[in-house]
């Protein structure tokens, strides 16, 4: 078993209290790793040590050093590309081809990427008149920002950290990072990347922990911390904005959402199923960029569904190193715990599953692990809890439209929605829904909310006034009202 540290100005520490959590795998549960929990003590050092390289050799690099001192920070990842796949493997569970083939390639380009852009990217001036006659030129000077908190998400690990890493460097700042307590890794692999290829003690520095209460609060409270990036949910990104506001602290914050992939009739079938099939289950669904609601005209909505289910139900589970395996595990157990609480709760309202569901069935050395298929989830409706909120599971609603369907924002969990046209939905380790059948069929008003009757009535009578068939929407009502926020809509040409 691994035992991890923090990496400190540049050398792994310890806890002062001897604090410790363990690591475990989501494959099958095994603790693989011993990991030092920081207190206020370590954060503290840790933000000490990151301003105090704000003012040494860090500073007196110059841009050119500074970028090719990122340069061989990627390429040592390079050199060490299977101690980091196999880092990102014991952290994740996921199979060896995403690893390999992206989320260890681009985590060390992402140094080389940005570095390469601050080297390059201009500076603004521009010549005023002043009232003496003598003008006078403006120009740009840009410094770095200070200390730079960076809180990381579990779902890609390595890639994800230098997404953020990487730019705070090449622009001359010093970060903390603090990883999640599911991946801690890559980060601190990567500790032993910069002392390699020199990088300054102080300059990159690693605390391990928890969020409320632990390090990650200890961190985003810091009044040494100049600004704050992070990547995760939205009421972890809340409480992190609450804390910038002290001193007006800079924060960047990517929390995700519910996107969105509209099927066409006159689309390369295959490459559609292909597409959204990657898209919705990658990384088993937990990318944040992932598509969890498919629009699909309605001539290619039902042989869509089934190409889909089958897509799903080929999934082979496995490890890692596994041959032919291309779907790893959850994240966690307590991930599992909430992504299935979705399909529970989608099953109480009348959800009908058309094939997977629960947990699967694992060998005996890997039924312990955080493997998972979705149990239940609605098609078209959106019940605020089920569908305005990201799972992080892999999930991907899908309803009919039609080619003039006026397309509206996803409902906040505090509206509500009609949307007669029901599909499906697929989820972990894939499946697919049916609607309830409470729901209105396609092409009908009945569950309508009165603003969606009233505007399928108003379209209507224009229609009929203009003595023809209405082109322009769809004859099935669309709409999101919401008590406490408006939606806005974007029209079909």
């Amino acid at each position: 078993m691994r035992t991890l540290q923090h990496f400190i100005n540049g050398e792994f520490t310890s806890s002062s209290q001897g604090k410790t959590f363990s690591k475990r795998s989501p494959v099958d549960n095994r603790v693989i790793a011993s990991v030092a929990e920081a207190g206020e003590a370590e954060v503290d050092a840790a933000v000490t040590a990151a301003r105090r390289a704000l003012h040494g050799d860090w500073a007196r690099l110059g841009t050119e050093k500074r970028v090719a001192l990122l340069h061989a920070v990627a390429d040592e990842i390079t050199r060490r590309f299977d101690d980091f796949v196999e880092a990102e493997e014991a952290d994740t569970g996921q199979p060896h081809h995403v690893i390999a083939h992206a989320f260890v390639p681009r985590g060390a380009a992402n140094f080389k990427v940005f570095a390469d852009v601050v080297k390059n990217v201009p500076a603004e001036s521009f010549q005023m008149e002043t009232p003496d006659g003598r003008g006078a030129l403006n120009y740009a000077i840009r410094k770095p920002k200070g200390v730079i908190a960076v809180v990381c998400p579990w779902n890609a690990p390595l890639l994800l950290m230098t997404w953020k890493v990487g730019p705070a460097l090449a622009c001359g700042n010093t970060v903390v990072v603090k990883p999640s307590e599911e991946t801690p890794l890559s980060a601190t692999l990567l500790g032993e990347v910069m002392n390699t290829v020199g990088v300054p003690p102080g300059v990159y520095n690693v605390v391990h922990g928890f969020g409320p209460g632990a390090a990650g609060e200890f961190l985003t409270r810091h009044d040494g911390v100049d600004a704050i990036t992070f990547t995760g949910e939205t009421r972890t990104g809340t409480a992190i904005m609450k804390a910038a506001a002290d001193g007006i602290r800079d924060v960047s914050f990517e929390l995700g959402g519910k996107n969105a992939g509209i099927v066409f009739a006159d689309a390369d079938f295959d490459a559609a199923v292909d597409g959204i099939f990657r898209s919705a289950f990658m990384n088993t669904g937990q990318v944040c960029l992932g598509t969890e609601r498919v629009y699909v005209e309605r001539p290619l909505f039902e042989r869509f569904v089934q190409a889909l289910k089958l897509r799903c139900e080929a999934v082979k589970f496995g490890r890692p190193s596994d041959p032919g395996a291309n779907y790893g595990p959850l994240i966690s157990q307590e991930h599992r715990r909430k992504v299935l609480s979705y399909y529970e709760r989608a099953v109480a309202e009348g959800a009908t599953v058309v094939t997977g569901g629960g947990v699967p069935p694992m060998p005996a050395e890997l039924a312990e692990g955080a493997w998972s298929s979705p149990r239940s989830g609605p098609a078209c409706p959106r019940p605020p809890a089920w569908c305005a909120r990201r799972s992080s599971g892999p999930a991907a609603t899908s309803g009919r439209s039609t080619a003039r369907t006026r397309w509206w924002c996803w409902p906040t969990p505090t509206a509500t929605a009609c949307r007669p046209r029901c599909g499906r939905a697929t989820w972990p380790a894939p499946t697919v829904w049916q609607p309830p059948s409470r729901w209105a069929s396609p092409g009908s008003t009945a569950g309508s909310c009165a603003t969606c009757a009233r505007r399928s009535a108003a379209r209507s009578s224009r229609a009929s006034a203009a003595k023809g068939a209405c082109t322009r929407w769809s004859s099935t009502p669309t709409c999101a009202t919401s008590a406490s926020s408006s939606e806005t809509a974007a029209t079909a040409p």
